[in-house]
């Protein structure tokens, strides 16, 4: 493993032009500087193979969900300069040999050391950190490969890795299609809060067919109340777009196009027949989960994909009715995870203490809103509840911002950047 040693000069010219575009705003700016240079020097590392290993911040594990994330700013860098766009082409290829490892992990190890939850019941290995399926996990690896791709023109990540995880995601989230007859998967673990484990053995709440692909965990890596988690199916419909015009114009593989693209018509048919409910105050409004057997969860987390990130992931835009609905819904008391306080309002989870706000849905709200004044406000906002510390948490009491959770979280860190970003006009090519 190698230190990543001196940032990039691409990355002191980006602080040096936001600096001054906020030289009025020293807190927001503060952060930025912080929060940036934090992920480039502390979560960063270069293996001996080339490929990039990326901890969530204080905890010693790689999640597919969180790197992509944290690395995704960078992104703008990577254009102009070949040392960053290295870097997270080694990640994209880290990550796709980590899901033809196991495709139903959440969560890696830097080498085969064992750490992590290994006493879980489910095929752990010593690879493994943790073994929570979570559909995301799939699609966070194709989004940043994608995403590489249109911001740099380059290919070179779709070699035979890409390959072998593509088809892996293909057979895994049709398979998880029929979960309740054609999956093997299980998971349970012991002494654990019931948000930790699933039910009946390990399988999960019982799910009928309905054209989704179901999933153990949410990004939050809590349990699913019900087995088809909407926004999840939602980004994989998004990406299946992403690997359609990868397999056409790139790799020239026509079965593999045609499978995404039969795969992709599948999951958005079951959320057009099964992820909307009527409500009676909001209208039409998508669900969060629901189990093909009449069953649904009205509300929304802080993690994403989320409702809240439903023009953010490219699935609708935000002036789509439906979604303006749920937008709605879920920015008020009707969600159940939405929190009100003196110190801010916005979106929590029960993964969090209950009146525990994010860092992470806040970001999310201004990013998936036009209007500068509102972004603005909540980068305002962001900045008054990070506690003194100079960074992003993830999550504080909506009441007293000092009482947080996760000092060292770099995915809260990066929205924080990518928020800041997008109101200065500077945004990921996708």
């Amino acid at each position: 493993m190698e230190s990543l040693g001196q940032e990039p000069a691409s990355l002191g010219r980006l602080v040096d032009r936001m600096s001054e575009k906020w030289a009025s705003a020293p807190h927001l700016l503060a952060i930025f500087q912080n929060a940036i240079r934090n992920t480039w020097g502390t979560t960063l590392k270069r293996m001996e193979d080339g490929t990039t290993f990326v901890i969530t911040g204080d905890i010693p594990a790689m999640w597919l969900r969180d790197s992509a994330a944290q690395v995704r700013p960078f992104l703008v860098l990577s254009a102009e300069d070949t040392e960053v766009a290295d870097l997270i082409e080694g990640l994209v290829v880290r990550q796709l040999r980590s899901i033809v490892l196991d495709p139903y992990a959440n969560a890696f190890n830097e080498e085969a050391n064992g750490h992590g939850h290994q006493n879980d019941e489910t095929e752990m290995s010593p690879w493994i950190w943790e073994r929570k399926y979570e559909i995301d996990s799939l699609c966070y690896p194709l989004q940043l490969s994608y995403l590489l791709w249109k911001n740099t023109g380059r290919t070179s990540q779709f070699g035979a890795d890409f390959k072998a995880a593509a088809e892996t995601i293909l057979d895994l989230w049709t398979t998880e299609q029929r979960h309740e007859t054609a999956s093997n998967y299980r998971f349970q673990r012991k002494e654990c809060v019931p948000t930790d484990t699933l039910i009946r053995e390990g399988k999960g709440a019982e799910t009928a067919y309905t054209g989704m692909t179901w999933s153990g965990f949410r990004p939050s890596d809590d349990a699913c109340d019900y087995g088809y988690l909407i926004p999840s199916n939602m980004f994989a419909v998004v990406v299946l777009g992403y690997l359609q015009e990868i397999a056409d114009e790139v790799l020239q593989d026509e079965e593999l196009r045609k499978r995404a693209s039969r795969l992709a018509a599948e999951i958005e048919g079951g959320i057009q027949q099964y992820g909307t409910v009527e409500h009676p105050e909001y209208g039409r409004i998508y669900a969060y989960e629901t189990d093909g057997l009449g069953h649904y969860n009205l509300m929304d987390d802080a993690n994403v994909p989320s409702l809240l990130s439903i023009p953010y992931l490219g699935y609708r835009g935000a002036d789509d009715a439906v979604y303006q609905n749920t937008r709605r819904f879920i920015l008020s008391a009707s969600n159940p995870y939405y929190y009100e306080g003196s110190a801010a309002a916005g979106i929590g989870s029960p993964h969090t203490p209950k009146g525990s706000i994010w860092h992470i849905a806040l970001a999310m709200q201004g990013l998936t809103d036009d209007r500068p004044e509102e972004k603005q406000r909540l980068l305002n906002v962001m900045s008054e509840t990070e506690a003194g510390t100079g960074l992003m948490h993830e999550s504080f009491n909506a009441n007293e911002p000092s009482d947080f959770t996760r000092p060292w979280f770099s995915w809260a860190n990066m929205m924080f950047c990518e928020l800041l970003m997008d109101y200065c006009g500077i945004r990921v090519k996708r």
